[in-house]
């Protein structure tokens, strides 16, 4: 990453995202249902949706870009309320996940993920 954190990388409108998220769960009385399990399915079955474009073999990237782009949305959404509800620091979490898979896949090692 060129010295760059992810912390460096991403500008600071993740926190603004998440109260975004959270206002609007609260306006709507679903927090209730923001349980991490619950929180968890959701981006599981959003994630599911995303996949289910590229059945078949489909170009789905090129063919259907706007539906990727409203997928992967709802996957990231979902991560955020998740984090935001488990109060995990997203950007501690990737930076902290980058370390470790730098030391278990060094650059001698990684030919293929």
């Amino acid at each position: 990453m060129n010295g760059e954190t992810v912390r460096d990388a991403t500008p600071d409108s993740i926190s603004q995202l998440q109260a975004r998220l959270r206002d609007f769960a609260q306006a709507r009385d679903w927090e209730k249902h923001h349980t991490p399990r619950n929180l968890a399915a959701l981006v599981a079955s959003e994630a599911g949706e995303l996949l289910a474009l590229f059945r078949w073999g489909q170009d789905a990237v090129g063919t259907r870009l706007g539906d990727v782009r409203q997928e992967m949305a709802d996957v990231f959404l979902g991560i955020l309320r998740f984090a935001d509800v488990a109060n995990i620091d997203l950007l501690d979490a990737a930076e902290e996940k980058l370390c470790l898979n730098a030391e278990k896949y060094p650059p001698r090692k990684a030919s293929r993920p």
